[in-house]
């Protein structure tokens, strides 16, 4: 759950998390991608509130909502009931604004000193929120997600408590990739697949066990393809080139160059996304895996159209360009598993 399950997603260098969802459309300095914690916003905001939904970046909030989706839906067991609405709507709650805002305050409160080189207009570098209050906000934020974690294991009728136990590793996951001494996104490779995994198998994981059984099956695939997540987080490295040289984090443009890094992240968005078309093909769900081989063919022209020319300055464009593709692709994935799981 953490990140999903839990969803406490931590966010890439400065951002990590809000790649696939960042999109270029919103004027530079809107107070809407102020308040949403995307690329290019600016300082100036006083209300309190305000300041606390920018530190907890709802746009990160989005992918793990729709990694409940896909579990849900690779569960088999999911109805269109009132009742299943609402628990779906409580676990997304847990995974998105809990966790994940868990996530980007702890993030920022250990980034602070990076942003204010990367994005000086946050909360913190900024000078608009006290470090103390930051404190606050992590700890509830924590222990309210915590709480519903534990609630959807009563509901679920969990004789172990996969919701909790998911949630806390999530949430243990967070902490150890932003903060010392370990700060797993100093390491390029560990980072980004732990952001990467944090996109795809963490609330793929939450739903399927609120709706049905998480197996050793489940578990494996999703971290498999979850290696097309790891290709996610490195987009979103290069707009902190900067700031990862100066601070010596090692994300993968600092340690292999920008434009080779560039190829590494397409090769694994795309062989990843390919390797589990393949599986559908092997459990004989073949129009599924057509379906998902068509999502693939968007992301590559706009890689080669946007990405692979110009990582640095096309990053965003290229994002709010090809995820939905890859996003609808993971949905679809779902499906598939869960009509398996039905026959």
């Amino acid at each position: 759950m953490t990140h999903s399950n839990s969803s406490s997603i931590p966010e890439d260098r400065t951002a990590q998390t809000s790649a696939p969802l960042e999109t270029a459309t919103l004027p530079e300095g809107s107070t809407t991608r102020q308040l949403l914690g995307m690329k290019g916003a600016k300082s100036g905001e006083t209300n309190i509130w305000k300041i606390r939904l920018q530190l907890m970046k709802p746009i990160t909030w989005i992918p793990l909502i729709w990694g409940v989706v896909c579990g849900a839906a690779s569960s088999g067991h999911y109805t269109w009931s009132i009742e299943n609405v609402l628990i779906a709507a409580a676990c997304m709650l847990m995974s998105g604004p809990l966790l994940a805002g868990y996530t980007q305050t702890i993030n920022e409160y250990y980034d602070r000193e990076i942003d204010a080189v990367n994005e000086p207009y946050r909360p913190i570098p900024s000078g608009a929120i006290p470090l103390p209050q930051v404190i606050v906000q992590i700890w509830v934020l924590l222990i309210a997600g915590l709480a519903l974690a534990y609630g959807l294991d009563r509901w679920a009728g969990h004789t172990f408590p996969t919701m909790t136990v998911l949630a806390i590793f999530g949430s243990f996951v967070s902490y150890i990739y932003s903060a010392p001494p370990l700060k797993l996104k100093q390491n390029g490779w560990a980072g980004s697949y732990a952001l990467g995994a944090s996109y795809i198998a963490l609330p793929w994981w939450a739903g399927q066990a609120l709706f049905g059984d998480l197996t050793p099956t489940i578990v494996l695939l999703t971290l498999f393809y979850s290696l097309s997540g790891l290709g996610i987080a490195i987009v979103n490295d290069f707009k902190s080139v900067e700031g990862d040289r100066q601070f010596g984090l090692k994300s993968l443009p600092v340690m292999f160059g920008v434009q080779n890094a560039a190829w590494i992240c397409v090769l694994m968005i795309d062989i990843f996304q390919v390797g589990m078309a393949a599986y559908l093909v092997g459990i004989h769900e073949n129009l599924y895996a057509t379906i998902l081989l068509l999502f693939i063919v968007p992301q590559i022209t706009f890689q080669d159209m946007y990405f692979l020319r110009d990582p640095l300055k096309n990053d965003v464009k290229y994002q709010a360009s090809a995820q939905p593709f890859l996003v609808l692709g993971m949905l679809v994935a779902g499906l598939a598993l869960g009509h398996h799981a039905g026959l």
